[in-house]
């Protein structure tokens, strides 16, 4: 058996320099915390060939004083700690005296200095960590670090560095969270003689995404600050339409250091929880201040993995600061429309065409106001009663109690418009069968811009959607969209109000032996649901009772249905089930996309969106789309 030997320095070394510097982006990383470190009020950082022949980094800060450049290369060698109790209440972003050291063992280095103390720099060059002789140099002050010919000592690592693009791309990722922990610092970056990336350094968060991650990223986020006594959060997260197919938009920070943080991801996302779209990310920028105590950063060399002292409160912090910052979200998203390219407001066609016409509205006539809630007579009474959906249907909320059909008859699908005089009609008016009525029609004012909470239903869309006139504008509802989320937020509010019925003969479900033990296991929260489920043995179910709208043909896909529902949120977030089973259950009670809708569901629909409490359906889609006045006129030629 070989003797045990103590390794050379050198060999001891580059084993050390594998772990702090893994590519160029963990260099540019390292050199980063130190400017950050130093003050540095601008930084500029510059790569060729991904950063293996090249990287320069430059700063403002206070610089090194010349007698200590030697000693800055040394292994465990920092300004930044002293003894063992300044770990437990680190304040800087580098602490191990491991990044120069590191770095210069695996490359060729040049280091160029001015502190705040001295009229003239120093430079210093080291080849493989070895260092040459210190000479004064004229510099500004500050620092700068060039790092050439990564890994040309260690062809073991070399061969495994990707593409210079994947490289530089790594680089740039670095940089970009480095600008959005200290919007305060002004950073640039140089690729291949290129500028990629310029922040201003203001201050100001938002502005420093702009410059990192773009203006479209920029314009889709909606601020978020918190306070408590244990934590502070603050930043950006994305608008509830804006996800993203991966998880790489989000950006944490904790007490200005970037973190890959678990915790910190599921609580972003539960927050977003049957808002964001299924399968779409929430991007974020977000800040966590904690005190230095209530976390360790000394869990990894490349310190980018902390560990929480109350995983609990960090949890929390984040979760009620994004949830806060959703609800504040009131407004409907707008539609796309596509621009028309020279629209210009005109009253006559210049090369013929249509002559310009009065304004046509659709809707019931008006009272002498110009404006009705709805279609509904003003002597109609609203009560809780149930939603006849469909024959059976087991969820309620309110409704108006009278019964009213909006006109509706067949249509020839060649119709011939009507001439009308100048003034405003409506076209029900214009195509009532009556011939008198058509001789006297009614006046329909627009709604007052005024009173926001006003509206008037225009009538249903393709069976599937609510198109409302409100101020300024239309709105379209998806009707099963809103239904949905109204239904969700009443099992979630009112846990057993599902009504249930017993069935004569229980039926036997044959399910696989995985889901029938799921099931088995969630009885109580089945029972919630309006099902009462036991065990038949071999993996088969005995069901005695079924929420009130569930055809007896069905039980075995329902259930099946449910237990898929249970399996996959336990393995995604145990603390997730009930939601996800929840939201099953509601969309399989909403209203139906090509179902008809009477003007009571219409109208109980829109009064719960119109009041702001309905935004997204469970799944994340929203359930109305605003089209402002603007739009349509944009689009029609009548404005630019």
């Amino acid at each position: 058996m070989p003797r045990i030997l103590q390794l050379d320095s050198h060999v001891a070394d580059l084993i050390a320099a594998g772990e702090v510097v893994e590519r160029p982006g963990s260099v540019v990383k390292e050199l980063l915390d130190n400017a950050i470190d130093a003050g540095a009020s601008a930084v500029t950082v510059e790569i060729r060939s991904g950063g293996m022949s090249y990287i320069r980094v430059s700063d403002n800060g206070c610089g090194i004083p010349s007698e200590d450049v030697e000693t800055a290369f040394l292994r465990h060698a920092t300004s930044k700690i002293r003894d063992e109790s300044d770990l437990a209440a680190i304040g800087t972003l580098g602490f191990r005296g491991e990044a120069l050291a590191a770095v210069a063992a695996v490359s060729r280095v040049e280091l160029l200095t001015c502190s705040s103390e001295e009229e003239m720099g120093t430079a210093l060059s080291l080849e493989a960590g070895v260092p040459g002789e210190r000479e004064p140099a004229g510099c500004p002050r500050g620092t700068t670090l060039v790092v050439r010919n990564l890994f040309y000592n260690t062809p073991a690592r070399l061969k495994f560095m990707k593409k210079d693009s994947a490289e530089a791309a790594n680089v740039a990722a670095v940089v970009q969270n480095a600008a959005l922990s200290h919007p305060e610092v002004s950073f640039k970056f140089i690729r291949d003689g290129k500028e990629e990336m310029l922040t201003p350094g203001d201050g100001k968060l938002l502005s420093a995404i702009y410059g990192a991650l773009g203006r479209e990223f920029a314009l889709g986020l909606m601020e978020v600050s918190s306070s408590g006594a244990d934590a502070r959060v603050w930043g950006y997260v994305t608008k509830p339409l804006s996800g993203h197919g991966t998880r790489g938009y989000q950006h944490f920070f904790v007490n200005g250091r970037y973190v890959k943080s678990r915790l910190m991801t599921a609580a972003l996302e539960e927050a977003y929880k049957n808002r964001a779209m299924t399968g779409k990310f929430p991007g974020c920028v977000l800040h966590l201040r904690l005190h230095p105590g209530a976390v360790d950063v000394n869990v990894h060399p490349a310190k980018t993995e902390v560990k929480f002292l109350s995983e609990r409160r960090v949890f929390d912090a984040v979760y009620y600061a994004v949830l806060s910052a959703l609800e504040g979200e009131l407004s409907h998203p707008e539609m796309a429309l596509r621009a028309q390219d020279g629209a210009r407001r005109t009253d006559t066609p210049e090369h013929g065409g249509f002559p310009a016409g009065p304004e046509v509205r659709v809707g019931p006539p008006s009272a002498a106001s110009g404006f009705q809630t709805s279609v509904f007579p003003a002597d109609t009474e609203l009560k809780d009663g149930g939603l006849a959906l469909e024959s059976g249907r087991f969820l309620t909320y309110g409704v108006p109690s009278a019964s009213v059909r909006l006109p509706y008859r067949e249509t020839d699908s060649s119709i011939t418009a009507p001439s009308v005089s100048p003034g405003s009609v409506s076209v029900q008016s214009a195509l009532a069968p009556d011939r008198e009525e058509r001789q006297q029609p009614h006046e329909s004012a627009p709604l007052p811009p005024e009173s926001p909470g006003l509206f008037r239903i225009l009538g249903e869309a393709l069976e599937t959607y609510i198109v409302v006139e409100k101020p300024g504008g239309l709105l379209l509802i998806d009707k099963h969209a809103a239904h949905e989320r109204i239904l969700f937020d009443r099992l979630v509010k009112e846990p057993g109000s599902v009504m249930a019925q017993v069935l004569l003969s229980p039926a036997v479900v044959a399910l696989p032996k995985e889901e029938s033990a799921v099931l088995l296991e969630n009885r109580g929260m089945l029972s919630e649901f309006g099902f009462e489920v036991e065990d038949f043995g071999g993996g088969s179910l005995i069901v005695r009772q079924t929420p009130w709208d569930i055809d007896p043909g069905g039980i075995p896909s329902a259930l099946s249905e449910l237990a898929g529902c249970i399996l996959d949120a336990k393995r995604v977030d145990p603390k997730s089930v009930r939601g996800e089973v929840l939201s099953s259950i509601a969309c399989k009670a909403a209203v139906k996309a090509g179902s008809k809708s009477s003007p009571e569901e219409m109208t109980a629909l829109v009064e719960e969106v119109m009041a702001g409490r309905v935004r997204y359906c469970p799944h994340g889609r929203p359930v109305a789309i605003s089209l402002s006045r603007a739009q349509l006129e944009k689009q029609f030629g009548r404005i630019q």
